[in-house]
């Protein structure tokens, strides 16, 4: 049986002076954001009743409430021994805040309610949408608008301003009596919070130092002491003072002998750090000499000019007229799916998750449903169904939020003629003007460029000729290693021919599906065969020049065998080394290969879109990835990165007194000689700004083809590590020198504050 300790009463006095302590704490907390006086803001923060909706006879009022850090919402439970942290979440979890009837929730359950009372909470993992009711289109507004202002300004906060909301956030968490001091057990309550095992008697040291007015509580200006004594940073203060020879400030000359012969920038020059000090530079007066500080140095290294990530590598950078085929393309493999393939919900949202990260290739598996209305899910499976019409509104409305680029919808067809002509209607009165109806030249034999498609979705599939009704039909279902699966398609297998409607095969202009017949015969340039991953690694072996030959003017794609029934992953980098474009991950699915994924696709402005390099856009090249002689893809590099320092990385275990023991990782991915992997030592007790100063080498031998992953674990000698975060690029877009890692989530989110800090060299090593 469990005891609940009752809390002491507060006299009324009290109550006021808590009342009007959280008022203040919440006006600084709306200053730091930029919304001092902001309406919305002042109306979340006194919270308002909105109806919960989880279905249709589901709905249920509850209080809804911003707290005074600005950064999380309180949200009322009426289950039973609930903990008062299941009942809050964080601005950062939330990926969108849609208005009116956006969700397949607010879809089913909530069509009798006007749109403008209705809202939507997208969280960023796989977490359930939070669907809403306002009482009033008023309330629904201030919801809808305060949390966008809210996460827009947390994102464009600095790095620094972050941290120090975050810890400002954490300090009040720990004053557990709410009277603005801090106890020497609340200190030691806020180092757990934080992540930082300390003993007592540093612990003390530092209080002792932090308590000028030897009350044993720390207040106002000496909590200040005790962030700043907190926040610093010795390793960035030791490269600061070598900079500038021991001075307080770094003149003109020293950051501009720093930016050319340490952080190797291009562009280094006096134009080069002036815009650095006037961007980054606190102090007026120090801007005003020209020169930086110690501060403003800090804020430089941890801002994107201090990035690992090259930031010109952020936008569109590469040239985006060359046929289709010249590009890898980020895709998705059966991208209805939330979860595994054979029991798992299937989704209109995995849709709109898919091509908000990118996604530019979706899938769709297409079957009758009743009414006439074809449905899409996972054949002779378990998974739940949705409508093709729900699915193609959903691409429509999210195609081009993200990039501007083409979206191709892959159609595995297995539907009879009458619901393929609806399928063929959906399309047309759906996309409308978005759908391609005809080649973009006629007279062309190469594949149209992603900037002539620009705003198209083109459809992949089967395609009529002259001669015939009938297509081969390519069920990758029947693929899946699974008994009840086999079964299912022995008794439905009656003929491996398809009739096709040809208001469906006429909205295929050049993704032409057929079954691949080899590399003897010439094939047309908008024909594309698609490939199991077992089939495209056997052909690899047996033929890969020929096959890097057909990649460059024909698209590929490539699926997951048909064992992974859980929705792993298979490593895309062996079939991106053959020139293969269309490799289709799980999304659903983070790991590793995800991670590897984002990090090929961060680049080039994140618009689905990256160029080959140019020996895997030549009919003549002689590149092998399995065995690399000399040519232009050979380019020696010797890259060498030293770890220095992580900072903020997060408990992963959420327990109270657990501290995570943190290593890093660093991995090579390219071609097979190139792959290598090292490790740090391992930290003990310390997630708040662990130090290892350890440097390693790698020998690259084809940069362009090479990505660099970075990982940070939890160690446990008695069970698995515990994944912290990571960070992926492609080893061409790393700057070197001085660099902040800003670290991701395992579902592929930066995370507010966790970096790591590290130097790197790259030279050639011919």
């Amino acid at each position: 049986m469990q005891c609940f300790m009752k809390q002491p009463k507060r006299s009324k006095s009290q109550e006021i002076l808590l009342v009007e302590e959280s008022r203040k704490v919440a006006a600084l907390n709306g200053q730091r954001l930029g919304l001092q006086d902001d309406h919305d803001l002042k109306f979340l923060l006194r919270g308002s009743h909105l109806l919960k909706v989880k279905s249709t006879s589901w709905r249920r009022e509850r209080f809804y409430k911003l707290q005074e850090d600005c950064k999380t919402i309180w949200q009322e439970s009426k289950k039973m021994l609930r903990s008062p942290e299941s009942q809050l979440f964080s601005i950062e979890e939330i990926q969108d805040v849609r208005s009116g009837h956006k969700t397949e929730g607010m879809e089913k359950y909530a069509k009798d309610i006007p749109e403008v009372r209705c809202f939507s909470i997208i969280f960023k993992d796989q977490k359930k949408n939070l669907d809403l009711i306002a009482g009033s289109e008023r309330d629904a507004n201030h919801w809808v608008s305060g949390l966008g202002k809210i996460i827009a300004k947390s994102n464009s906060m600095s790095q620094r301003q972050k941290l120090q909301h975050w810890i400002h956030a954490c300090l009040r968490k720990a004053d557990k009596n709410k009277d603005n001091k801090m106890s020497f057990k609340e200190l030691k309550s806020f180092m757990k919070e934080v992540n930082i095992q300390m003993d007592d008697s540093y612990a003390r040291q530092i209080f002792e130092q932090c308590d000028k007015s030897q009350t044993n509580t720390l207040e106002d200006d000496e909590i200040e002491v005790f962030y700043k004594i907190l926040t610093e940073r010795q390793e960035i203060d030791s490269i600061f003072s070598d900079q500038a020879e021991e001075k307080s400030v770094m003149s003109l000359d020293q950051l501009v002998r720093f930016l050319q012969e340490e952080q190797h920038e291009e562009d280094a020059g006096p134009e080069l750090a002036l815009s650095l000090i006037e961007q980054y530079e606190p102090n007026e007066t120090v801007k005003r000499q020209k020169a930086m500080s110690k501060d403003g140095f800090q804020m430089y290294l941890l801002s994107v000019d201090g990035n690992i990530f090259n930031k010109t590598h952020g936008q569109v950078y590469q040239d985006m007229t060359q046929p289709l085929s010249h590009y890898y393309i980020s895709s998705s493999h059966n991208t209805y799916l939330m979860e595994d393939q054979l029991t798992g919900p299937s989704s209109t949202e995995a849709y709109i998750r898919a091509l908000m990260k990118g996604c530019r290739c979706v899938e769709l598996d297409c079957w009758d449903g009743p009414n006439s209305e074809p449905v899409i899910y996972h054949g002779y499976t378990f998974t739940s169904k949705i409508l093709f019409s729900d699915a193609i509104k959903a691409i429509k409305n999210y195609a081009f939020k993200v990039s501007p680029y083409p979206v191709i919808i892959s159609l595995e067809n297995h539907c009879s003629l009458d619901q393929q002509e609806i399928m063929a209607r959906h399309l047309h009165s759906i996309l409308q003007d978005m759908l391609l109806v005809a080649p973009i030249d006629s007279k062309a034999t190469i594949l149209p460029s992603p900037e002539q498609l620009k705003g198209k979705i083109l459809v992949k599939g089967k395609k009529l000729t002259p001669e015939t009704e009938e297509v081969s039909d390519e069920d990758e279902a029947a693929e899946m290693e699974d008994e009840t699966v086999k079964s299912e398609v022995e008794k439905k297998k009656l003929s491996d021919k398809l009739k096709l409607a040809k208001e469906l095969s006429d909205t295929v202009i050049y993704c032409k599906s057929v079954q691949f017949q080899g590399f003897a015969d010439p094939q047309p340039h908008d024909e594309m065969s698609s490939f199991s991953e077992g089939r495209l690694l056997k052909l690899a072996q047996e033929s890969g020049i020929d096959l890097i030959h057909h990649n460059v003017q024909h698209l590929s794609r490539i699926y997951p065998a048909g064992w992974r029934t859980d929705s792993s992953n298979y490593n895309p980098v062996e079939m991106w080394n053959m020139g293969c474009q269309i490799v289709a991950l799980n999304f659903q699915s983070r790991s590793s290969e995800m991670d590897i994924h984002q990090g090929r696709f961060q680049e080039n402005g994140g618009c689905g879109y990256v160029l080959k390099p140019e020996f895997l856009r030549d009919e003549q090249s002689k590149f092998n990835p399995r065995s690399i002689t000399e040519g232009s893809w050979y380019c020696p590099k010797k890259f060498q990165v030293k770890i220095i320092s992580g900072q903020q990385l997060p408990k992963v275990n959420k327990s109270k007194n657990s501290i995570v023991d943190p290593r890093v990782i660093v991995e090579i991915h390219g071609v097979q000689r190139d792959n290598g992997k090292k490790q740090t030592k391992v930290i003990d007790n310390n997630g708040f700004k662990p130090a290892w100063d350890e440097t390693f080498e790698f020998e690259i031998d084809v940069p362009q083809l090479a990505l660099v992953r970075f990982m940070v674990e939890d160690f446990d000698a008695s069970t698995k590590n515990d994944f912290i975060g990571q960070f992926t690029a492609p080893f061409t877009s790393l700057k070197q020198g001085y660099r902040h890692i800003h670290l991701l989530t395992k579902n592929g989110d930066q995370y507010p504050s966790a970096t790591l800090f590290v130097h790197v060299n790259i030279w050639d090593n011919c």
